[in-house]
C-alpha cells in the first residue's frame, strides 16, 4: 500500500474546493474516493497532475506552510470555479463567494412588510417550518436571470433586521454518492437508544447488523454512498469492520441522494429535526461548510431538545478558516490522529476543539463490506459518538480521554484522545 503524498493531500482539499471543505482524505490503490456529494462527482485523476510534489508523509513537515498553502489556494481556486460553472443549473456562488442552491434564498426573522415587500419584488416568499425543531424560516426564489450573489444583497436591502443567505452547501469531501449494484440498507427495528448519522444513504453489507432507519431529505434521496457507509461501520459495526457501538439502532439522513446541489444547509436542517423528532441522543456529522443562520438555528434548536451533534472539523490543514458545523457553541469537535497518535498534518480546525480520535492508519467498510483503508477526520468523528453513547455522558466521555499533550479548547488535541484501542488496522 503507497504511503499518501502531498499531492494527495492537495487533491483531498481540491475535492471539496472551498477552504473550510474536506473531511476525509480517502488514498490511492482502490480504497475509498470519488467525487464530492450529490452530482458533483470530481475525480481524483484529473487532479493528479495539476498539483506538484510527491513527498510522503513524513515529509510534510519539513515543507513550509506557505508553500503548501500556495499549492492548495491554486487548486481549491480552479477547482470552485469548475464545479459550479459545470453544475450552474443548480448552484452558484453566493454573495460570500460560497457554492449554495442557485434559485434559493433562506430568511429568518422577516417581518409582515418585509415580506410584503419581497412579494413585490418577485421573490415568491413561501412560510416553512422545520419539523421537529420548531423553527420558522421564509425561503426565497430567486427571480429567473438573476445571479444569487446579487439576488441576496437585494433581499438584505429589502428585509433588514433579518437573518439572509443562500442555502450553503456542505460536504463530505471526496466520497461517491453511489456504486452500481449496492442496495441499501434497511433493517427495521426500534429507535429507542438510537445513534444518528447526517450524510449520505448506507449500504446493506454484512458489517451493519443492526437496525437501520433511512430517510432521504434529497431530490432521489436515499442513496447508498461510500462516505456513509464508511462512517455508519465505525459507529456500529460489528463484523470485520467493528464500531465502538456495535450493532446498536441506527437512523440515518441521507442529504445528498442523487442531487447535484444536495447537502444543503436547509437538508440538514430538516434531518437535525427528523432525528429530535426520534428522539435520538447524539448525531453524527462528518461533513463541513461554512457558517449558515439556518443550520445555526436547526442546531442550536435540536440541542435545546436533547441533540447532542458530533463533528469532525475538516482536512483544509490549520491555517484554514474554521469549519461548521464544528466550530458552532456545544458542537463536540473532532479531529484526527495517525497510528503514531499524532495529529494528522492536513487536520482542519474549530473555533473550539473537544477531542482526538483515530483517522489514519485504519480501514472502514467499503459498500460492498469490504475493508477499505482510510485517512480524514470524517473517520474520527463517528468513533467519539459512539464512545459517547457507550459512556452516557459528556463528562464520563472526558474521563476516557488519554492526556496526549496539547490538550485544551485551543490545542492540538483538545481534551485529548478517544477510542485509542478502537482503531481496525487489521
Amino acid at each position: 500500500m503507497p504511503r499518501p503524498s502531498i499531492r494527495l493531500l492537495a487533491i483531498a482539499a481540491a475535492l471539496c474546493v472551498p477552504a473550510w471543505a474536506g473531511a476525509q482524505l480517502a488514498l490511492p490503490g482502490g480504497d475509498l474516493r470519488g467525487g464530492i456529494g450529490g452530482g458533483l462527482r470530481d475525480t481524483v485523476p484529473d487532479l493528479i497532475d495539476t498539483v506538484g510534489g510527491t513527498l510522503p508523509l513524513d515529509q510534510l513537515e519539513r515543507l513550509s506552510p506557505a508553500r503548501l498553502a500556495e499549492n492548495l489556494l491554486a487548486v481549491r481556486t480552479d477547482r470552485l470555479a469548475s464545479l459550479v460553472r459545470r453544475n450552474s443549473d443548480s448552484i452558484a456562488f453566493d454573495d460570500r463567494g460560497q457554492p449554495a442552491v442557485r434559485d434559493t434564498i433562506l430568511v429568518m426573522g422577516a417581518g409582515a412588510a418585509a415580506l410584503e415587500a419581497l412579494r413585490k419584488a418577485g421573490y415568491d416568499p413561501q412560510a416553512e417550518r422545520i419539523e421537529g425543531l420548531d423553527l420558522p424560516l421564509t425561503r426565497l426564489t430567486v427571480p429567473r436571470g438573476q445571479p444569487l450573489a446579487r439576488a441576496i444583497k437585494s433581499v438584505r436591502k429589502l428585509a433588514p433586521g433579518a437573518e439572509v443567505s443562500g442555502d450553503s452547501l456542505y460536504f463530505p469531501s471526496g466520497a461517491a454518492p453511489s456504486a452500481s449494484g449496492a442496495s441499501l440498507a434497511s433493517r427495521p427495528g426500534s429507535s429507542s437508544g438510537a445513534l444518528g448519522l447526517i450524510d449520505g444513504g448506507v449500504a446493506a453489507i454484512a458489517s451493519l447488523g443492526g437496525p437501520i432507519e433511512q430517510k432521504g431529505f434529497a431530490r432521489g434521496a436515499p442513496v447508498p454512498s461510500t462516505h456513509g457507509t464508511a462512517v455508519a461501520s465505525l459507529l456500529t459495526g460489528s463484523g470485520p469492520i467493528r464500531g465502538p457501538a456495535p450493532g446498536a439502532p441506527l437512523l440515518v439522513a441521507d442529504v445528498y441522494g442523487g442531487d447535484p446541489a444536495g447537502g444543503n444547509a436547509l437538508a440538514l436542517a430538516r434531518a437535525l429535526g427528523w432525528m429530535a423528532s426520534r428522539g435520538v441522543r447524539i448525531v453524527t456529522m462528518s461533513l463541513v461548510g461554512p457558517p449558515n443562520p439556518v443550520l445555526n438555528g436547526a442546531v442550536r434548536a435540536a440541542q435545546g431538545k436533547g441533540v447532542t451533534i458530533v463533528a469532525a472539523v475538516g482536512n483544509d490543514g490549520p491555517a484554514a478558516p474554521p469549519a461548521y458545523p464544528a466550530s458552532w457553541p456545544g458542537v463536540i469537535a473532532v479531529t484526527g490522529v495517525d497510528g503514531r497518535d499524532r495529529a494528522l498534518l492536513e487536520a482542519g480546525k474549530s473555533l473550539h476543539l473537544d477531542f482526538a480520535a483515530p483517522g489514519a492508519d485504519m480501514f472502514a467498510a467499503d459498500m460492498k463490506g469490504n475493508a477499505a483503508r482510510v485517512r480524514g477526520t470524517s473517520f474520527a468523528a463517528p468513533l467519539v459518538a459512539a464512545r459517547l453513547h457507550g459512556a452516557g455522558s459528556l463528562s464520563a466521555l472526558s474521563r476516557e480521554a488519554r492526556d496526549l499533550g496539547k490538550k485544551g479548547p485551543d490545542a492540538t488535541y483538545g481534551r485529548g484522545l478517544i477510542c485509542g484501542s478502537c482503531r481496525n488496522n487489521r
